[in-house]
């Protein structure tokens, strides 16, 4: 497994250094179920190589902060592409303490082959509870060809069926996806059941058993940013953005024994809640 995949593992023992991750489904059942249109999910936007966002308004896309530090370094990823047209990117916007804590974040992932284990997912768990992993991204030119997302504000995600899409690394519950999977692939829909909602995040896992929905999957490799939708009132609202694998100790002593897969039953995952940002992103987008 390569340092990038290790680095967030985060909720990361999340996948990314600057990447992102596509959907990894039930074992048993056939691929094609899962595999959709691009026009099941118009307002989602590709980012340039890997990792999505969703537009929320005709100059704005959201996404995961970690997702876009490509673009932030190279000034010719300054684009998104949503229903098949480039459409650049003039300003982006991170969660204002994102980047003060990425210090403390990249040196606890220096230490995770070396650290105690229970030490150091203690100190994970204590950092992630400050994480705020979103970012939102102004384009240069009003989107008229596609309807915004709208946003979900309610708080009572737990319980709650969500929809996810993706078109990162894939793989089945059994084998996980692979390390080496392509980070774009084609447009994958799954469902999944939110079982917990708190502060900043929304946590979903990966059941394989009798409580498993029919079409149950999880994000992979390059899907990091991409929508996690929640009906209501007969439309799908943007509930979170998807950012990685929660990490527990079962994966830190699997990733040091060479072991680890992503995407394999009983695993559980974070997604940015986006009913705790939608007063920042409001203002942000309502700014000058």
């Amino acid at each position: 497994m390569t340092t990038k995949l290790l680095r967030y593992l985060i909720p990361v023992l999340l996948v990314v250094a600057g990447t992102a991750q596509a959907v990894v489904i039930r074992s048993g059942v056939p691929d094609a179920k899962y595999l959709v249109p691009e026009s099941a999910s118009p307002a989602l936007a590709d980012l340039p190589e890997e990792g999505q966002g969703a537009l929320i308004a005709k100059r704005w896309v959201i996404t995961a902060a970690h997702a876009v530090q490509m673009m932030r370094t190279m000034p010719q990823q300054d684009y998104v592409t949503l229903a098949g047209k480039r459409r650049k990117v003039v300003r982006i916007v991170l969660y204002p303490d994102f980047l003060a804590g990425d210090d403390e974040w990249n040196q606890l992932f220096k230490r995770m082959k070396t650290e105690d284990a229970t030490t150091w997912v203690r100190q994970y768990v204590s950092i992630l509870g400050g994480r705020h992993d979103v970012a939102l991204l102004e384009l240069a030119q009003p989107v008229d060809d596609v309807n915004p997302m709208e946003l979900y504000r309610g708080l009572d995600e737990s319980g709650r069926t969500a929809q996810i899409f993706g078109k990162g690394a894939t793989g089945n519950s059994l084998t996980g996806a692979a390390a080496d999977a392509p980070h774009r692939t084609r447009l994958r829909r799954a469902y999944n059941r939110i079982v917990e909602a708190k502060d900043q995040w929304l946590y979903y896992t990966f059941d394989c058993d009798d409580r498993a929905l029919p079409l149950e999957g999880v994000t992979g490799g390059g899907d990091s940013g991409g929508p996690v939708l929640i009906r209501d009132h007969g439309i799908w609202k943007l509930a979170g953005i998807t950012t990685g694998l929660y990490g527990l100790k079962t994966e830190l002593l699997a990733v040091r024994a060479g072991n680890f897969r992503w995407g394999v039953c009983g695993q559980k995952f974070v997604v940015s809640r986006i009913s705790h940002y939608a007063r920042w992103i409001e203002d942000t987008i309502a700014g000058p």
